[in-house]
């Protein structure tokens, strides 16, 4: 299938210059299109044959058809010859460019080609690149998602993740990057003042002393430089390298500080040095790049802008800036006065010299094509047993040193540090140790070290179970949740102590705002750094607390229970809840799934009485004082086995009471009473005055419809008891009316309370 091309066509020097053929020219730009690039240099060849002199439009369309066939030694000449002619503008060289770097992605570095699927999300969008991402080494646990870099000052935001203390500060960050949550601001509009996180700091230091200490330097070089004192903040970063020389970013801001400084040199070899470390990082290599331009170093930054354009495909700022260098690359050939006569494509000359490399470089020179292969092919190539672990020579050249187009695009092969060339015959190389090498399991194991993803490593012994305990259960941190103030705990052990006292179990700061908002998030790292290196003693921890959450939840063995007022079956009993120990006892039942929880009134000498109802919690509504009211209703009786309490709250081992049902004459007449009565508390209930009525819908409701059976439910007749919650008895009376398991009984003390009430009631 033929493939269309749209080339950049070079307008002619003289379009009307003698023996040039319109005709072979329409030829050749339709032969390009359809690809056959070989053919079309060749018809362009022709028409420069039988011109007297050589034609710079000509020269260029012809110089990109051998650049898009992949003979480059031969598109150099014509890119040469047409130098000397006119200066190469950045706008003629892009196929030079795209071609060169194309072919070091797919010879030299081993990336495949259009067609492959290792390019980064942004480049399958089409989206302009700058180096940053997917080059960075993968982020471990420990490091910032914001700067990327190890944790400094770290500090737990609202939403549960943690990021660097001074990364928060920047007043474009206003959500989290992981997961999106907005950042929440004090009411006055000002951005909340964070407090880093105690023990995750405390963990970071003892672990990555050394890394911790020299990004403490280069924060503080970070400041100085922003404040342009450059000198102090060269030595805080000087510090910062002098501990940790293989953290990549590090090195990376040093050298952009030095060329802010003007110190190129020094910049060439700290991004000399980033490239080895990171020998795929885009950003590396422009920065070395633009540390050799400004040196005025062409032909060596020419290497590094390809090597980006190489990596990154899509780089359009780079590859323009490419293309700008290699137009003064070959503009330097014909500077001081050398410009040499126009010569003849073919008959040599300074294009033949430019892509003539010199004898130290004999091996890396354009071979000569072998049947079979393409003139791709032919280009770049080794010869077995070349010296091609020269690069730090070719990379690093001395100082003030030059070289020809030939001796740049000979040194092209990827930078020293972990890319391998391919050789013909010989086997894959070994690769260098990178200084971020993960240690698998078993070298771990014999080193007695921990790996952390990313290659950050830290002695096993150094990570102790008693550095993550919760400073008020005394136990290791289960789902820890850190204060606004900075200080963690276990989420259980903090609720207890602010249902006392709205304020930091240790710094003692207010926390009635966090109390408000009940946000309660897990430290994300913290549970991850449980989970991932103290994973035994977390199971143990667990398996404590799943103990304790079903101790809680059997509603046999330790009923909870609420001393306050009556409660009756299928009656709502809203709930003000205030005292610290039954906002555990309700938050507890809600956790556990139970949402059950017993209403007893109390007795002097027992604490609480021997019958009540469970009540059934529907809805609970938190005020930021941490007072709740909760809706519940009741479900059913209890007779009250044994007292007890547990932490600070009322508890009782129960039994559950059913009504004993009867059959035959007894249900018969159980049946008459049934109606005779309802009938009755509906004639009284009719007879209140509206004020009364209204009191008593808007807080029990309707009367409940008369129940065809009775026996239906194991506590009788919805209506009964709502006559009884609504009827004016005491306490102990009612109590009294709730104990009985006969309906018979119940039903015969109502009807004696309807008849006392009615009497009594003012006429």
């Amino acid at each position: 299938m033929e493939t269309r091309v749209e080339m950049f066509m070079h307008p002619l020097s003289n379009p009307g210059a003698a023996r040039i053929c319109p005709e072979m020219l329409e030829v050749a730009e339709e032969v390009n299109r359809a690809g056959d690039y070989s053919l079309a240099a060749e018809i362009y060849t022709s028409q420069l044959a039988d011109l007297q002199h050589p034609d710079r439009g000509l020269c260029l369309r012809k110089a990109d058809c051998l650049t898009q066939a992949g003979r480059i030694s031969e598109a150099l000449d014509s890119y040469c010859t047409a130098a000397s002619l006119g200066k190469l503008h950045p706008e003629e060289l892009p196929l030079l460019v795209d071609t060169i770097a194309r072919t070091l992605r797919e010879k030299e570095l081993g990336f495949p080609g259009p067609g492959g699927k290792s390019t980064s999300s942004s480049e399958e969008e089409g989206v302009e690149s700058d180096g940053e991402c997917g080059d960075d080494e993968a982020l471990d646990l420990f490091s910032c998602r914001l700067c990327k870099c190890l944790l400094h000052e770290p500090t737990t935001v609202e939403c549960g993740h943690t990021f660097c203390k001074i990364c928060l500060e920047d007043e474009a960050i206003t959500e989290c990057v992981q997961c999106k949550e907005q950042f929440n601001e004090k009411k006055d509009g000002l951005p909340n003042d964070r407090r880093l996180d105690v023990v995750l700091s405390g963990l970071l230091g003892k672990l990555f002393a050394t890394e911790s200490k020299a990004r403490k330097f280069w924060i503080e070089g970070q400041v100085l430089w922003g404040e342009k004192n450059h000198s102090e903040a060269l030595e805080k970063y000087n510090a910062a390298v002098d501990l940790a020389p293989s953290i990549g970013r590090l090195l990376c801001q040093r050298a952009e500080l030095h060329v802010e400084m003007r110190n190129f040199s020094l910049a060439v070899q700290d991004a000399s040095s980033l490239c080895r470390i990171k020998p795929h990082w885009t950003k590396a290599h422009s920065l070395k790049a633009t540390a050799l331009s400004e040196a005025g170093r062409n032909d060596e930054a020419l290497q590094e802008y390809l090597m980006c354009v190489a990596l990154k495909p899509n780089w359009t700022k780079v590859k323009l800036q490419a293309q700008k260098v290699l137009s003064e690359v070959f503009s330097s050939v014909f500077e001081n006065g050398n410009m040499p006569t126009p010569l003849h494509p073919l008959q040599g000359g300074v294009a033949s010299r430019l892509i003539k490399p010199p004898a130290s470089l004999m091996s890396l020179r354009p071979q000569a094509k072998k049947p079979g292969s393409s003139s791709q092919d032919s280009e770049f190539s080794v010869s077995k047993g070349s010296p091609v672990d020269d690069s730090s020579s070719r990379l690093t050249p001395p100082e003030g040193s030059t070289k020809s187009l030939a001796e740049v695009l000979a040194a092209l092969p990827a930078p020293r540090g972990g890319v391998k060339r391919k050789h013909s015959g010989e086997g894959p190389s070994a690769g260098t140790n990178h200084p971020t090498k993960l240690l698998r399991p078993d070298e771990a194991g014999s080193s007695q070290t921990v790996s952390v993803c990313g290659g950050r490593t830290f002695p096993a012994e150094l990570l102790d179970s008693g550095d993550m305990e919760c400073p008020l259960c005394m136990r290791l941190f289960y789902e820890p949740v850190a204060t606004p103030c900075g200080h963690t705990f276990c989420l259980k052990c903090l609720e207890r102590c602010l249902d006392h006292k709205s304020n930091c179990p240790l710094c003692k700061e207010n926390l009635s705002e966090y109390l408000a908002t009940r946000g309660y998030n897990k430290t994300l790292l913290m549970e991850e750094v449980l989970q991932r290196y103290l994973g035994d003693e977390l199971a143990d921890r667990k398996t404590i607390h799943e103990e304790e959450r079903k101790e809680l939840s059997n509603l046999n063995q330790e009923v909870p229970v609420f001393v306050c007022t009556m409660a009756f079956p299928t009656i709502p009993c809203p709930l003000h809840v205030f005292e610290p120990r039954y906002r555990l006892m309700i938050r507890r039942s809600m956790e556990t799934g139970t949402k059950q929880f017993g209403m007893c009134i109390a007795d002097e000498l027992k604490g609480f009485a021997d019958y009540g109802c469970m009540l059934e919690v529907r809805d609970v509504k938190f005020f930021p004082d941490g007072r709740s009211v909760v809706d519940t209703i009741g479900v059913s009786r209890f007779k009250v086995l044994s007292h007890g309490q547990r932490d600070g709250y009322h508890t009782a081992k129960i039994e559950y009471l059913e009504d004993k049902k009867v059959e035959g004459d007894e249900l018969v007449e159980i049946l008459k009473m049934h109606d005779a009565v309802y009938e009755q508390a509906n004639n009284w209930f009719t007879s209140l005055k509206d004020n009364m009525k209204s009191q008593i819908l808007s807080h029990f409701g309707h009367l409940p419809s008369n129940d065809p059976d009775p026996q239906a439910s194991p506590s009788g007749p919805a209506w009964s008891w709502w006559l009884l919650a609504v009827l004016p008895l005491e306490n102990r009376a009612q109590l009294t009316i709730l104990a009985m398991t006969s309906l018979k009984d119940r039903l015969i003390a109502i009807r004696r309370v309807l008849i006392f009430v009615t009497r009594r009631r003012p006429r």
